[in-house]
């Protein structure tokens, strides 16, 4: 026989009522702050990439050298990520090739759990094979952690690294984190194409 009494822990009860208000919150920001959440121009977008990788090459070299042999650069300058038990990011940015704008994109990604406050950050994903870079193209929404291989290449990754050793089809640098969020990764990450 089955039963039917409550047997989750009073926190969590308390837990479930509070996150529906927390939606509705978060939900109510734009109504609250429309100018806060207006999408960036292509041209603000591409001066935002061009500063950010500038400032990327300058302070990890290894990352210059893998885009000189990389097919495209996949740059978002500037993403927030703000949560409370239930959080998200998003970010615009632009495909460059040949330093040449090509393509916008948008990143988007929802997550939920023990996390609190608010970083903004950047990142930019050297594509090295024309394949990974198709694969883009073609996806409708691509999911990060299906399709090409992704290497996040941290402090320790870019000393060792070098372009005769770069194997995988695609490198990603996360760069000017600043906030209170912390564990920051691209798994689950939703990248789609934009008209802009």
């Amino acid at each position: 026989m089955l039963s039917t009494r409550n047997t989750r822990r009073p926190g969590w009860v308390a837990a479930e009522r509070f996150v529906p208000l927390l939606l509705a919150a978060v939900l109510a920001q734009p109504l609250l702050h429309p100018a806060a959440v207006q999408a960036a121009t292509a041209a603000e977008i591409l001066r935002g990439a061009n500063a950010a990788l500038t400032k990327l090459y300058a302070n990890t070299p290894k990352a210059k050298e893998l885009a000189a042999k990389a097919t495209g650069i996949l740059v978002f300058p500037g993403v927030v990520k703000a949560g409370f038990l239930v959080g998200g990011l998003f970010g615009e940015g632009v495909l460059l090739k040949g330093g040449k704008a090509v393509a916008y994109y948008n990143t988007v990604a929802a997550s939920y759990g023990l996390q609190a406050g608010v970083q903004k950050y950047g990142y930019a994903m050297f594509f090295m094979n024309d394949g990974a870079l198709q694969y883009l193209d073609r996806s409708d929404g691509w999911e990060l952690g299906t399709g090409p291989s992704i290497v996040i290449v941290d402090q320790g990754a870019a000393r060792s690294l070098s372009t005769s050793t770069a194997r995988d089809d695609i490198y990603a640098f996360i760069f000017d984190q600043k906030g209170l969020m912390a564990g920051l990764g691209l798994q689950g990450t939703k990248i789609t194409k934009i008209e802009k």
